[in-house]
């Protein structure tokens, strides 16, 4: 669930989309060619004159509240709190919602993930090499104080961000060589010749800042002033770490564009923030919050036997997404001298029983987690295909024997809970990365003990946690959990201070730039990046280059089957558990299109607030 028009956009795995300039709907002067969008391979789904997106309500009434927690974060934000209204730097937790706040040059597609349409920028206009980009602005936009939007705005947001945005930003925009106002309402973007196919897409999707209200701040500094924006929300009220909430911008210069109508339906948007998932249970129980999205099998299984439920007043609903099915799992710091070793990584996986855990904890509820790329046409399956081996032969002898024959999986349990012949093989694969049994303990190669940390800022894991720790013991391996707060978990992660911890990143269809972020070398050693394994491979850094740059779609798939190969052959995780749908509950108190999107499930970006269903609940 994302509130964020820019969702299909977003910087991060599973919400970064990728494409080209969309085919040509006309020609512009000096061999320019210009659209009115992007696409990823082909042609746009919408047309010039297109009205408003096929799954929205165009006469949606606004009004009511949607009181929600944060499901996914970016830049610097936290789940569980926050002490800084601006959410694009490295320095502190951010305030979740602030990207309402901010106007885009461009505006996604949930019908079609990598496309993106007008929004500050009414078209595109590119040179015929695909170095130069030039974004025509709307010139009513306006930001809230009534100043307009300028292509100095634009080209101080990309700079800015390129300099001094977080490290995922600045990543990102490595190859984005210079943005400039050629004139006030044409933003000239310049790329180096190394540019990945994603990165105007990227340009199109980031926020648009006021250039004059930064002038006498400090961009990089936490700061509890809401910085002006542009977009159909602005912050109203706050209590800092408890809640943030926005108010619907009445005279919102973008309203009736058409990627704009039928969405931005509430008045306002409150977001709460609990540090325990039990506490924010109960206080959608008691209607603090009117929606969620539920991750807890046993949650869903057992709690939601209670009155409103009961007497209709509360909706449970499980929706199918669309998307592809993320990655989620134990993460190894291979950075961390006991990790480095992938037998060893491998030993620790086999301690893990999936099918003990999932029948007892889970009620059944999820399936085994085995790719990257889980459950889509990117998972690598059986023996490399002729393709994929023309991929992979330049790199024999650079990547483990394993790529050229069956992909890893983690191994099948009889479901005891403790599976001793699992337990043996990661014995003998312990053994085999040098480590010796003394008496009930285990030492690694160089005579240390090996034990190790589950680090978790949350104790939702721990139930699932506890049944791996006992059977690693069994190994000889003393393992902690190690849970902190908040503000603690993201400095440690942020400084890869951990030797294990958890991470949940959404699925792509169609994969490029954030690979880097996730799994590229230079992450690895970029404190606050996305890469918390470490992953620090030549031949990863080859192909996400490959990938990032590639044209068409079944290349494509071709590359991330490699890269799903490599990538489970390097053991960087205990991968978890994934389930296809969405558990969703909420107060009856909403209303939705007929039609859902392709590509997610409309909640809560399409809903809006029926005032009838309130009062029939007394709302």
């Amino acid at each position: 669930m994302d509130y964020s028009r820019r969702s299909t956009l977003r910087i991060g795995v599973g919400a970064l989309g990728a494409g080209v300039l969309a085919p040509l709907r006309a020609q512009a002067q000096d061999g320019q060619t210009k659209a009115h969008g992007f696409s990823t391979f082909g042609e746009l789904a919408e047309a010039l004159d297109f009205k408003h997106f096929r799954y929205v309500n165009p006469k949606a009434p606004k009004g009511g509240s949607l009181m929600i927690q944060i499901y996914n974060t970016s830049g610097n934000q936290n789940f569980e709190t926050f002490d800084t209204f601006n959410i694009y730097v490295f320095k502190g937790d951010g305030a979740a919602g602030m990207d309402a706040t901010f106007d885009s040059l461009m505006a996604g597609s949930a019908d079609e993930p990598g496309a993106a349409y007008g929004l500050l920028a009414h078209q595109v206009r590119t040179s015929a090499d695909k170095l130069v980009y030039w974004f025509d602005l709307r010139p009513e936009a306006r930001f809230h104080d009534g100043s307009p939007v300028r292509a100095r705005d634009v080209a101080f947001s990309l700079m800015i961000l390129k300099t001094k945005g977080h490290p995922v930003y600045r990543s990102i925009l490595s190859e984005m060589v210079s943005a400039e106002a050629e004139s006030d309402d044409v933003v000239l973007v310049r790329f180096s010749p190394n540019r990945s196919r994603d990165l105007h897409l990227v340009i199109g999707s980031l926020p648009i800042f006021s250039s004059a209200y930064w002038a006498t701040r400090d961009f990089e500094a936490s700061t509890l002033e809401a910085p002006l924006g542009s977009g159909p929300y602005r912050l109203s009220k706050f209590e800092q770490g408890r809640f943030v909430e926005f108010e619907r911008v009445k005279n919102y210069w973008g309203a009736d564009l058409p990627v704009n109508i039928g969405t931005n339906n509430f008045d306002r948007l409150r977001y709460e923030y609990f540090r325990e998932r039990q506490v924010a249970f109960e206080a959608f129980k008691s209607g603090q919050l009117n929606f969620v999205e539920e991750y807890t099998a046993r949650q869903w299984a057992t709690g939601y036997d209670f009155p409103a439920v009961r007497e209709g007043r509360v909706k449970k609903e499980e929706l199918p997404s669309g998307l592809p099915v993320g990655t989620q799992g134990w993460i190894f710091n291979t950075r961390r001298p006991q990790f480095r070793d992938p037998r060893i990584r491998e030993a620790i996986g086999y301690a893990f029983d999936f099918e003990w855990t999932n029948k007892n904890i889970m009620y059944s509820a999820y399936q085994r987690l085995t790719s990257y790329f889980e459950n889509f046409e990117m998972k690598a399956k059986g023996k490399p295909d002729a393709q994929e081996l023309a991929l992979l032969e330049p790199f024999r002898g650079k990547v483990s024997e394993e790529v050229f024959n069956e992909p890893w999986v983690p191994p099948v349990s009889d479901g005891s809970g403790s599976d001793r012949n699992l337990l043996r093989r990661a014995d003998e694969l312990l053994r085999a990365a040098g480590c010796k049994r003394e008496g009930t303990k285990l030492k690694l190669p160089d005579g240390q003990a090996f034990e190790f940390e589950f680090l978790d800022s949350s104790g939702a894991l721990i139930p699932h946690t506890e049944p791996f720790q006992a059977n690693l013991r069994k190994l000889g391996i003393e393992t902690r959990i190690r849970q902190v707060d908040s503000a603690q978990y993201k400095r440690r992660l942020d400084a890869f201070d951990f030797d294990v911890m958890t991470m949940a990143l959404g699925g792509a269809r169609t994969p490029g730039d954030e690979l880097r972020i996730v799994y590229g070398s230079q992450a690895a050693a970029t404190p606050g990046s996305r890469n918390m394994a470490g992953v620090a491979d030549p031949v990863v850094d080859e192909l996400i280059e490959k990938i990032a740059r590639v044209d068409n779609r079944a290349q494509l798939n071709v590359l991330c089957r490699v890269l799903d190969r490599v990538l489970r052959a390097g053991r960087y995780w205990v991968p978890m558990w994934y389930r296809q749908n969405s558990l969703l509950a909420h107060w009856d108190v909403f209303a939705r299109p007929d039609v859902a999107p392709k590509f997610s499930t409309g909640a809560t970006s399409t809903w809006w607030w029926d005032s009838e269903k309130a009062k029939r609940i007394g709302l």
